[in-house]
């Protein structure tokens, strides 16, 4: 079982339904604790974003990634993924070019023209990373967002969904707090202005806490 942040202490009550519950008696929107459990889950499976991802987007992986290995990094690659599986990728990936060279997406970062043999060739824009870092940031970044909005067809999401264990307690706790103190509005006494009022305010908090006005 993965560790977690131990978090501020507050209890946090178990319910029936897990996902709709919030903490330290807070409600937590069912959405936001899925999205925040599936986030979790890919802090804790950084093998997720692995060579095997590529067919999720393969002229993505294509021009993120395949673009700056090096014929080492693509060997191994090759052997990690079997022989299958680079026929498979090689395939996806010259479909996916026909069909943005038939149908191009102005909205895309990439676009592809004919060469002068016929062979497909890609075009690069400004928002084509310049390094192999900004590549691989980028890739993460676009497979993220395409897992946690729920787009990820072949992986089983009830597993985390509803999995409490993916839950991050302290931050979780943190939020929650926050979003007391945001709530909360000062209350004014009858001829006291508002400046007034903010020091009574801040006055009560340092007697309450034993905080020390340096």
């Amino acid at each position: 079982m993965p560790l977690f942040a131990e978090g501020t202490g507050v209890p946090i009550p178990c319910h029936d339904n897990p996902v709709s519950q919030g903490v330290a008696g807070t409600q937590v929107p069912d959405r936001i604790r899925i999205k925040n459990r599936r986030k979790r889950y890919l802090d804790l499976h950084p093998e997720y974003f692995g060579p095997q991802l590529e067919l999720a987007d393969p002229l993505l992986y294509d021009r993120l990634i395949r673009r700056f290995q090096t014929p080492a990094e693509r060997e191994a690659e090759g052997r990690q993924k079997g022989f299958s599986g680079v026929l498979e990728a090689d395939l996806y990936r010259s479909e996916a070019k026909l069909d943005a060279l038939r149908h191009p997406d102005p909205n895309s970062i990439f676009t592809y023209k004919r060469g002068p043999s016929g062979e497909i060739l890609a075009e690069d824009k400004d928002e084509v990373p310049a390094n192999k870092e900004e590549g691989f940031t980028r890739w993460k970044w676009e497979m993220e967002t395409r897992f946690v909005r729920g787009a990820d067809d072949d992986f089983e999401y009830g597993a985390v969904d509803h999995n409490p264990d993916y839950d991050d307690r302290a931050t979780e706790e943190r939020e929650a707090q926050d979003r007391y103190f945001d709530e909360q509005e000062p209350e004014f006494v009858e001829g006291q202005d508002e400046n007034d009022a903010t020091k009574s305010k801040s006055k009560e908090l340092q007697g309450e806490t034993g905080i020390q006005d340096f």
